[in-house]
């Protein structure tokens, strides 16, 4: 019986942890253009030459992006995807 109350207790609070840990993960994110390090940034780039995490060849190249919390990206002076295209095209 002491087992069974064991598993019992068990499975319930994992399933109270994993509604505690869900709403974290999903909290909205904001593409943020120029700020990526060379290598880190998230995937594809605003140019078309990759489609890859990771394959940005410069610093805060204003083709490349990383994902940021959302409303942090000015903060980080980054810009958005239409101000990103604005800057690649001058």
């Amino acid at each position: 019986m002491n087992q069974r109350r064991l598993v019992i207790s068990s499975a319930l609070a994992s399933a109270l942890a994993m509604g505690l840990v869900a709403p974290a993960a999903a909290q909205a994110k904001d593409k943020c253009y120029g700020i990526a390090k060379a290598g880190q940034n998230d995937c594809a780039n605003l140019a078309g030459t990759h489609s890859c995490a990771g394959q940005s060849k410069v610093d805060n190249d204003a083709g490349e992006w990383k994902y940021v919390a959302k409303g942090t990206c000015k903060d980080m002076k980054g810009m958005t995807a239409d101000e990103a295209k604005a800057k690649m095209k001058k």
